[in-house]
């Protein structure tokens, strides 16, 4: 599968391939790189998950494996697990989510309800609401912004929402977390993603509100498309690329 600037530079979201021997990703990844130019340029940047994990050249690839070609994500990816694009992932236990009784990880393309997510969340024994919300601005440098548009490896973001929710549990004293992430086009000062958490003290929330805003920005898959008069870029993080026309 191929997501962001990797689906635009192959023409393809996804296809089924063949392999008479079980090859390692670095294989795959040269397969493509030699059919698409471009994604070789890419390379530096470039990530591969495999079954919704991210994983390094010298991974083995079994029979029915799903594989998806991840651009930087819209923070810029951090590559956890993966020491680099020549390098090899961190091969161990899957990650065990234990999710408390009223968090909540979503993805969707209506409208968010901060407020009413907020008071969802709220629990007579909380001291404490801290609430993110990351909204669409009117402008990128010097570029009047028109609109953005958000895509997603769905099932793999909602996956590391829900991871990055139990790490900040582990490190903050926390009650309960609720994480949204918008998808497709999105109006100049609408909301884009929202986060809530709920603590016994304010100092908890804020601390990890903040740090699931940046995780969330360096290990979810989710992908921003900025449109403005003359074109549209996909967007790493605050860095400016070139316009596409």
């Amino acid at each position: 599968m191929f997501f962001g600037l990797a689906r635009d530079v192959t023409g393809v979201a996804e296809e089924q391939i063949e392999w008479d021997d079980g090859p390692e990703v670095g294989q795959l990844r040269r397969r493509y790189e030699a059919l698409f130019p471009l994604l070789a340029e890419m390379s530096g940047s470039l990530l591969i998950a495999v079954n919704e994990e991210f994983r390094g050249r010298s991974w083995p690839l079994n029979d029915g494996d799903e594989v998806a070609f991840l651009p930087p994500v819209s923070g810029g990816h951090d590559s956890s697990g993966v020491d680099g694009p020549g390098g090899r992932a961190e091969i161990g236990e899957e990650p065990v989510l234990e999710v408390s009784p009223g968090d909540f990880f979503r993805l969707t393309r209506d409208p968010i309800p901060t407020a009413s997510l907020a008071d969802a969340l709220k629990a007579p024994e909380d001291g404490a609401v801290a609430v993110f919300e990351g909204i669409v601005r009117n402008h990128l440098g010097g570029r009047r912004t028109l609109y953005l548009e958000y895509e997603a490896y769905e099932s793999m973001a909602v996956r590391k929402m829900t991871e990055i929710g139990c790490e900040a549990r582990a490190k903050f004293a926390v009650d309960r977390i609720g994480i949204v992430h918008r998808l497709g086009r999105i109006e100049i000062g609408e909301t884009s993603v929202t986060i809530v958490v709920t603590a016994a003290h304010r100092g908890p929330a804020f601390d990890a509100c903040r740090f699931l805003i940046d995780r969330l920005k360096q290990v979810v898959p989710i992908w921003k498309k900025e449109f403005f008069e003359d074109g549209f870029i996909w967007a790493e993080g605050e860095q400016q690329g070139a316009v596409i026309k």
